[in-house]
């Protein structure tokens, strides 16, 4: 296992300077992470800086909370696409989801879908913290239903991040249809080892280069 293919490499705090963002990239391009995923803001300096590169481009919609409208999170996501996005990961609306209007949930989903086109990857963030289990299964229902290509578990801002518990319910609701991404306080390779073998086919972290250097360590 690679587990650098399987690593978001993440900077998302609204602080990040553009040396930051360039050291990310630097990093994503030495170590062959799956993505380094940013703000919009830093989408084209992304594209621009990893261009001829295997590392892809991710970013978000709708983040941190959610609560935008459909056309509004589907314009973001197609604007960052045009700049070089590769992959959005938006955040779903979680207040219509715990209100149970699944209906809105879904349209919000498609709404960025339709926009992307289908050869661009997007993940849906559910935030799992705030959710019953009942809300975590309906919610993997309508991510597959809605097209996306990974049910995200948190965005890592304010609540608590993946656990093994939920990602192991994840992926038996999503089974191999679609992927899990576990994000949010995941910061060793022994957590994110878990995860994977809980059924994680993705980490979002911002330590990636430290999990990948205590993975050498412990093939040592």
């Amino acid at each position: 296992m690679n587990i650098a293919q399987m690593i978001d490499h993440s900077l998302l705090k609204p602080e990040a300077t553009k040396e930051e963002i360039r050291r990310l990239c630097e990093e994503g391009g030495e170590y062959g992470f799956a993505s380094v995923c940013v703000n919009p803001v830093w989408v084209c300096f992304c594209s621009l800086l990893l261009k001829g590169s295997s590392v892809r481009i991710c970013t978000v919609s709708g983040f941190p909370l959610g609560a935008n409208k459909p056309e509004v999170k589907a314009q973001e996501a197609e604007t960052a696409i045009k700049e070089g996005a590769d992959e959005i990961d938006m955040v779903t609306n979680i207040g219509a989801l715990k209100s149970g209007d699944f209906k809105l949930v879904e349209e919000d989903i498609k709404a960025v879908r339709n926009a992307i086109g289908k050869k661009k990857t997007l993940k849906v963030i559910i935030e799992t913290a705030v959710l019953a289990n009942e809300e975590k299964i309906k919610a993997t229902q309508i991510i597959m239903a809605g097209g996306a290509d990974f049910v995200k578990t948190s965005t890592g801002f304010g609540y608590l991040g993946a656990t093994v518990e939920d990602v192991k319910l994840l992926k038996k609701v999503a089974g191999d249809k679609i992927g899990i991404k576990a994000s949010g306080g995941i910061r060793d390779y022994e957590t994110a080892l878990k995860l994977i073998e809980a059924g994680a086919s993705r980490i979002g972290t911002s330590s990636g280069v430290k999990i990948v250097e205590q993975s050498k360590s412990c093939k040592n």
